[in-house]
């Protein structure tokens, strides 16, 4: 059936404008040259200036569109939201995410015409626009709604703009898109899941390893390649020039001497891992040769493996195969030696082959991604703006610190061309970009790329830039790591909660960081980077002085940490579980009281809102430590004695005294350290050396420690 024709219907259009009239370019490009309003298919890409941008993202395929008239409704909305401003309305849609609005768009308009027959805004009324804002609420959250809802404003709010569709009169009489999609805005909303701590610790300790551990065998491996591959290229050339018997004399001599030195060294004739197809030269029983890396120590091309599988004759094969009878086979093959593991004493891989190489290059990427994402607190798009030559080291004013500081370009909340910004962080991000600017010389050499994050397959490369593809890589990281390192029954990287591998996104890496700095500074991820001797300095990297607002995500994050341990105080209180300390008896009383609030459903059925409404003084006050937690009241607070007038806004952990100060409470979470505590006061103890005057001080304090262990059981169960 053919539907009515609209009003504004186009099947052609003539438009010579160009899309990109007002938008920033990047440095070479004409704005004359690029796409006009009349093509069927806009490139946006020159405007855009994430490097972590879809390529889709920046293109926009009008005929994809089956209606003529749809096609030319969007492309007008497109044009006046990428080229018009409205002052106190809205801005002018950054070239990247006008592929959301044709998305946006496009559902509006199909479903106008769902209900018309026509798409024609002329017969929209605000019944139509009920019916709409329905539909898009069925398996949506509101946030989202909200999002497909702003369509229909814009082509209100444009209408002196727009000259085909536009709506003439105000929808849902001047109520906001997030009021109609039923959606309440909440500062600390935050839905990216937080990556569970014992799956960050090991997934941040091996990608240490990897850039500190196993990068210098990657890099070695790949300049071995190199040299070999020019090598290889200069004898095929010699050759080239030769007769045929006297190339393939100089083959097998070269060969000869080849496997004479493999023989020397006491090793086998390299082999894969596994048969990668092709006949067998051997008894299946034995691992197939790698005739790859045998051809580039040779000189032989590529029609060298055909001649040996036509002629089973051939000297060269009856040679190699003799050879891999007396020598065996070695897996890899390649002579870069492999490094030990620290942990176990081994060799952490065997030898390298080409492809083995290109995997664990791949995977030293990831692993420095997750190293220069997680302990910066950078947003993707931040990281992946990072370019060779962007980190610095100087000295603290005091010479005593190396600050390393990383150059990048902050883009959310700045304009379309972001805002160059600086990070202070620490030694293992300024190692990870120093591993970067070696991963990707031949990307630089063949393609020329200026970013640190290159796509490492030069081969079959489809773009330059990782961009999105750096979250396929992330979860291919921790499949590798499982299956390199881990066993079926107990994975390095241990599943998520679900019971199935955890997913790891870009996004997660900045919330993480956030969370474990504003609650658990002191904890075991810490303990990790203090254990790679970072300085106090570090904390200037997460939380400093960039411009990409990290401090305030870090305090949001303190605030819903201080929720949660809470309620978790309240949570064992109600099971039972007693407090110790000085501050044991206030905040007892602060649970029991939130307790008889909710009678009479139990504690653990209690109505979390309510209960954290209760609580809510309470948690403001938390702050968590290694011997006691600090229920801050800087009335009381011993530690803020020693503290200068300006200082008294927190509590100074490095001079807390849990034994004495009312604002300390004591769980038996804490019990731990204690005992560590009094077992090194037993181990000063049996010291000879130690004057009277030592010996009664260390034994007075464990006599404390002692009392406080007794007092943590007797109280804390």
């Amino acid at each position: 059936m053919k539907a009515a024709p609209s009003s504004y219907a186009a099947t052609a259009v003539a438009d010579d404008r160009p899309v990109l009239a007002i938008a920033p370019l990047h440095d070479g490009f004409d704005r004359s040259n690029l796409s006009r309003y009349g093509d069927a298919r806009w490139d946006l890409s020159p405007a855009v200036f994430r490097e972590n941008a879809r390529r889709s993202d920046t293109r926009v395929d009008f005929d994809a569109v089956d209606d003529p008239a749809i096609a030319a409704a969007i492309r007008d909305y497109l044009y006046v939201r990428l080229n018009t401003d409205l002052p106190g309305h809205k801005m002018r849609a950054p070239p990247v995410s006008v592929r959301r609005l044709f998305r946006f768009a496009l559902n509006f308009f199909n479903f106008v015409k769902a209900e018309c027959g026509v798409c024609d805004l002329r017969h929209v009324d605000q019944l139509l626009l009920d019916r709409f804002a329905k539909s898009l609420r069925q398996g949506r959250r509101p946030v989202i709604v909200t999002q497909w809802l702003e369509i229909v404003f814009d082509l209100y709010a444009f209408r002196n703009r727009l000259s085909m569709a536009r709506l003439t009169f105000e929808p849902w009489r001047g109520r906001r898109p997030a009021e109609v999609a039923g959606y309440r805005f909440s500062v600390e909303e935050n839905r990216t899941p937080r990556i569970p701590e014992d799956i960050i610790r090991p997934l941040l300790a091996w990608s240490l390893k990897y850039v500190t551990v196993f990068a210098p065998d990657i890099l070695a491996a790949r300049n071995e390649l190199r040299t070999l591959e020019a090598r290889h290229k200069k004898l095929v050339a010699e050759d080239a020039l030769a007769h045929r018997n006297a190339r393939r004399a100089r083959r097998q001599t070269r060969l000869i001497a080849y496997l004479d030195e493999r023989r020397r060294q006491g090793r086998g004739i390299p082999a894969w891992p596994a048969r990668i197809g092709g006949p067998a030269s051997l008894a299946e029983s034995e691992p197939p040769l790698n005739w790859q890396l045998i051809y580039l120590h040779i000189g032989a091309d590529a029609n060298l493996r055909r001649a040996l599988d036509e002629r089973s004759g051939d000297d060269a094969r009856q040679i190699v195969e003799a050879a891999v009878r007396e020598l065996g086979t070695e897996v890899g093959g390649m002579d870069t030696p492999i490094s030990v593991d620290p942990d176990t004493g081994d060799p952490w891989r065997f030898r390298f082959d080409v492809r083995a190489l290109a995997v664990e290059e791949r995977m030293l990427q990831a692993a420095c991604y997750i190293v220069c994402a997680y302990l910066t607190g950078m947003r993707d798009s931040e990281v992946q703006a990072m370019r060779p030559g962007c980190l610095s080291v100087s000295r603290s004013e005091d010479g005593l610190i190396d600050r390393h500081r990383v150059k990048s370009v902050a883009y959310k909340g700045k304009e379309t061309r972001g805002e160059e910004a600086e990070w202070i962080t620490i030694a293992p991000v300024a190692t990870a970009i120093s591993v970067l600017e070696q991963l990707i010389i031949r990307s630089v050499e063949c393609r020329g790329t200026k970013t640190l994050w290159p796509v490492l397959f030069i081969a079959r490369a489809r773009k330059q830039t990782l961009s999105t593809d750096v979250v396929t890589r992330l979860n291919q990281f921790r499949d590798h790591l499982n299956e390199r390192f881990g066993t079926a029954g107990e994975p390095v990287i241990p599943t998520g909660p679900n019971g199935r591998p955890w997913q790891l996104t870009t996004r997660q890496f900045r919330r993480t960081i956030a969370w474990h700095i504003a609650n658990r500074p002191f904890g075991t991820i810490a303990g990790m980077i203090q254990y790679k001797h970072v300085s106090v300095a570090a904390f200037e990297g997460y939380a400093g002085s960039s411009r990409s607002g990290f401090r305030a995500e870090v305090e949001a994050e303190r605030r819903l940490g201080q929720m949660d341990d809470i309620l978790t105080y309240f949570d064992e209180r109600q099971l039972g579980a007693g407090l110790s300390g000085p501050a044991a008896a206030r905040i007892g009383k602060s649970l029991d009281g939130a307790a008889a609030e909710l009678q009479p459903l139990p504690g653990m059925i209690a109505d979390r809102g309510r209960l954290r409404i209760l609580l809510a003084d309470t948690a403001r006050s938390l702050h968590v430590g290694v011997l006691a937690d600090c229920f801050f009241d800087p009335a009381t607070a011993v530690c803020l004695r020693h503290a200068a007038p300006g200082d008294q806004a927190a509590p100074m952990i490095s001079l807390c005294e849990p034994s004495r100060c009312p604002n300390a409470c004591i769980t038996t979470r804490h019990r731990p350290a204690w005992a560590d505590a009094a077992e090194n006061g037993r181990a000063i103890l049996k010291e000879k050396r130690l004057t009277e005057l030592q010996r009664l001080a260390v034994g007075e304090d464990l006599r404390r420690i002692e009392r406080i262990l007794s007092d943590i059981d007797v109280k804390c169960g």
